[in-house]
């Protein structure tokens, strides 16, 4: 399937950039949605050894920091990658 610029209401410039946005937005979403449940599924399986009614302390805490350290790595990854971003944009 194909669509053209009519399809979108004729494709004006103010209309291109609120499509850009939209989208870009849209897959911010879905990156965020992606990496909740990596995190979901790597956690889940390190630290769940029996599902049960409720979270036992221990099973709690070992989510949480599974989580944390999730998050931890991907700000440091980010921040390093924007580092090399700007390096070579210097260049």
């Amino acid at each position: 399937m194909s669509f053209d610029r009519s399809s979108f209401g004729g494709g004006s410039g103010g209309e291109d950039a609120e499509l850009k946005e939209f989208l870009a937005v849209e897959g911010q979403k879905a990156k965020f949605q992606n990496q909740v449940h990596m995190f979901t599924d790597v956690c889940w399986d390190r630290c769940v050894d029996k599902p049960g009614n409720k979270l036992d302390s221990k099973t709690e805490t070992c989510l949480v920091n599974c989580v944390e350290r999730f998050i931890d790595s991907t700000l440091a990854m980010t921040n390093r990658f924007q580092q090399l971003l700007n390096k070579q944009a210097g260049h």
